[in-house]
């Protein structure tokens, strides 16, 4: 039995970052308006310095990452590099059973990081979520 119907059980690197755009394409635009100095890129897998700062072993699946200062702790906040959200594509193929529950994943991981750019913790960033994607 495959365990998935896509393509060797990856999406093309084009396609993963369009995901991304049109996730956030989704958010209203009062909420992007306030996202500040920040940058989101994929990568393939965290590295050993991300597990590590997570407290995680190697096989714990991580499919984003944020990292940087929450608006809501900035101060004096001039001249400091962008925070950063990771998106990572591995750990997203390996649960994924299709290309639409790829787009699906990628769209509540970018939800629930950009929360945290905006200083909600998990509980907070679970409740909302609860409610955006309910089915």
């Amino acid at each position: 039995m495959q365990k998935n119907n896509f393509k060797n059980g990856r999406i093309e690197e084009e396609k993963f970052e369009k995901f991304i755009e049109e996730a956030l394409k989704e958010f209203p635009k009062k909420i992007l308006k306030e996202i500040k100095n920040l940058t989101i890129c994929v990568e393939d897998e965290p590295t050993p310095f991300q597990l590590e700062k997570l407290g995680k072993r190697k096989n714990f699946l991580i499919l984003g990452l944020y990292e940087g200062h929450p608006q809501i702790k900035r101060g004096n906040y001039a001249q400091i590099l962008p925070d950063k959200i990771t998106i990572f594509r591995k750990p997203i193929e390996k649960v994924a059973k299709t290309e639409e529950e790829v787009k699906e994943i990628v769209k509540r991981t970018v939800w629930h990081e950009i929360g945290h750019h905006f200083g909600l913790n998990e509980e907070e960033i679970t409740k909302i979520q609860a409610k955006k994607f309910q089915k």
